[in-house]
């Protein structure tokens, strides 16, 4: 089933995930935020969606009717009715509630003036994307953050490290060597962050500027693994915390205290408490932090027993 197609409504096991951005004018986004919200809940769908006066982005869940209902109610809203989506599929609910922000970016990179709608890279096709990165006049960077580089990368690829996006802009003013390659390939989880990216590179002055269209999801849904540049795992944003080749899940889990997936050879660290600690983590808590986390653990353990969900996690 393609991104841009509408939701198959025959139902399948486990949950429909859909991932989607679009940039596009929204001036009466503020008004959105309940319909949207009340559309999702009544047809139990669950997940995170962001409005802005620049577009809407998130992922959310549910049965293939219910994600086919809402994604149907977001396409009437006039702005939206263009909204292309990435659908993969969870054993389980990958969300706890639904929840719709307002935000002043659908994706924050907090620079001025950067418009995907005005100036953006050029859109590469994941069955050609190979070509391009081992292309040997082209820089391939990843525009995601520590945390998710960490699990999964395109062989050859620059990690700037970043802690979160709002880091991107400065590592490329001081990255002088990204002019030494007339090309430059950008990719992202799903594609949005590519889209501010790349309009800033080229605010920059960088003239050749691609980036993945459909961004990691898609080429790991549509690229043969036999044919993969792609090492490891790619980083999603809910329960399932990874996905591999054909977009089946992963096997790392996340450690709540600090948000960073670990692979299941970090969960039998020592420093692994689920829920409190991990390896990445253990030496950055105080001794109440990690209290304070146990204790949280616990109501979560406890609703779960009653067969309701914690959603303070």
């Amino acid at each position: 089933m393609t991104a841009d197609k509408e939701t198959n409504t025959a139902e399948k096991t486990g949950f429909l995930v859909a991932a989607l951005y679009h940039f596009t004018p929204l001036p009466r986004f503020e008004a959105l935020q309940t319909r949207i919200q009340a559309v999702c809940e009544k047809n139990g769908v669950k997940g995170t969606l962001l409005l802005a006066d620049e577009g809407i982005n998130g992922t959310i869940a549910g049965r293939d009717k219910d994600i086919a209902a809402a994604l149907s109610f977001i396409r009437s809203i006039p702005e939206l009715a263009r909204l292309e989506h990435k659908e993969s599929r969870a054993a389980e609910m990958p969300f706890h509630r639904m929840k719709v922000s307002l935000k002043r970016e659908i994706v924050t990179m907090g620079v001025e003036d950067i418009d995907p709608l005005e100036s953006v890279g050029t859109y590469v096709d994941p069955k050609d994307w190979n070509d391009l990165i081992s292309d040997p006049d082209t820089i391939v960077i990843d525009t995601r953050n520590d945390h998710e580089t960490a699990i999964g990368t395109f062989r050859g690829a620059v990690d700037p490290h970043t802690k979160t996006f709002r880091e991107f802009p400065d590592w490329v003013r001081n990255q002088t060597g990204l002019h030494d390659k007339p090309k430059i390939a950008m990719y992202c989880t799903g594609g949005i962050r590519c889209e501010k990216a790349t309009a800033f590179m080229k605010a920059e002055g960088y003239k050749d500027v691609f980036h993945l269209k459909g961004g990691i999801l898609k080429y790991l849904e549509v690229v043969p693994q036999e044919e993969s540049l792609w090492d490891g795992a790619c980083f999603v944003f809910d329960e399932r915390v990874s996905v591999t080749h054909g977009l089946e899940e992963g096997e790392h889990v996340l450690c709540h205290a600090c948000r960073h997936p670990l692979t299941p050879q970090e969960t039998k660290d020592p420093a692994y408490e689920a829920g409190v600690s991990c390896p990445h983590c253990i030496e950055e808590r105080s001794a109440e932090d990690r209290e304070r986390y146990r204790e949280r653990q616990k109501q979560i353990a406890l609703a779960k027993k009653r067969g309701k969900t914690h959603i303070g996690r």
